[in-house]
């Protein structure tokens, strides 16, 4: 899949086991090269819109292409080759944390890692660890913050260099100090790439190309931060109240 190729969704439709429909006639393009922010209250399809795209699930109707192509016509391996996820659950394995970035692409030099830790922002963290890049981590190891456990997983995304760039609620349990340092990561990484945004903090997609609003698996809104602002609709309230302002709903 080129970086040049945009992604649709066409009258897709999805409903878990016993669950009513999640998503019915759902038509979308995400522009390459764009990013694309997605925000919604739980339940409204938001993680489940990469989960497609992963194909973790397959929807019951419609077709979800890239680069022209059905991406069932893609082997699992390429496609997910083609995708780097950063999701709010980073899992690290019991090995050195030089070990742990290079797990994004197992042929990366010493060099690469260490660059691409750089780009993350954990590079400096990592100089301060007990034994710098030998630092055993994961199960049993040292502990590391929730913050550093995600400029690992975003370390990971840009070794990857995949032409799609997915991060899931990727700032949702840090602090908002390390949320912005991430930010600054995110819009590093994110640059001339596909990028979708899924986030609870509308901070994180306020730079997003475009935003989705999800309700029920369908776009309520969709627009860029600023003009979904002058609307005045559900994203305006959203946003109002994670600034703290006082509104009338």
């Amino acid at each position: 899949m080129a970086k040049e190729s945009p992604i649709r969704f066409e009258n897709v439709g999805f409903a878990y086991p016993e669950r009513s429909v999640l998503f019915d006639e759902f038509s979308v393009e995400i522009e390459a090269g764009a990013t694309l922010g997605v925000v919604g209250s739980t339940g409204s399809g938001k993680t489940t819109l990469t989960r497609f795209l992963l194909r973790f699930v397959e929807p019951s109707d419609g077709v979800i292409s890239w680069g022209g192509e059905d991406i069932k016509d893609y082997t699992l391996e390429s496609l997910r080759h083609s995708i780097a996820l950063v999701s709010q659950h980073v899992t690290l394995f019991p090995t050195s944390i030089l070990e742990n970035i290079r797990y994004g692409r197992n042929d990366a030099t010493d060099d690469e890692v260490k660059q691409a830790a750089l780009a993350a922002e954990a590079f400096d963290f990592i100089e301060e660890l007990p034994n710098q890049w030998a630092t055993f981590v994961g199960e049993g190891g040292y502990r590391l913050s929730g913050g550093q456990r995600q400029r690992i997983a975003i370390a990971r995304a840009v070794l990857k260099d995949a032409p799609l760039l997915i991060l899931d609620e990727a700032t949702s349990a840090v602090d908002n100090e390390t949320e912005a340092a991430l930010q600054r990561s995110i819009a590093r990484i994110s640059k001339d790439r596909t990028t979708i945004i899924v986030a609870h903090r509308l901070s994180t997609v306020r730079h997003s190309n475009s935003i989705l609003v999800l309700e029920s698996g369908e776009v309520i809104e969709h627009g860029k931060h600023e003009d979904l602002l002058a609307i005045g609709g559900k994203y305006a309230a959203l946003w109002s109240v994670q600034m703290g302002e006082k509104i009338a709903l």
